[in-house]
């Protein structure tokens, strides 16, 4: 599993703005799909769904500009 890691981390170095862009542009659409298939299921837990978004937000932050950058 190690070797899996280490291998798709090396790959990951050699993207370059548009591999990014296209990962992006695939993640969102994945979303976008699975939001119109499991709506109803999330509606009325819209509150948890903010909750859980704004701390992974905030967490991302502090790995990027404060952990990372020292």
């Amino acid at each position: 599993m190690n070797a899996l890691i280490q291998r798709v981390l090396k790959a990951g170095r050699q993207y370059t703005l548009f591999d990014y862009a296209g990962l992006k542009i695939t993640l969102i659409f994945l979303g976008i799909l699975l939001g119109a298939y499991f709506s109803d299921l999330f509606l009325d837990k819209v509150t948890l769904v903010w909750i859980i978004f704004i701390l992974s937000c905030l967490w991302i932050m502090y790995r990027t500009f404060v952990k990372h950058m020292r």
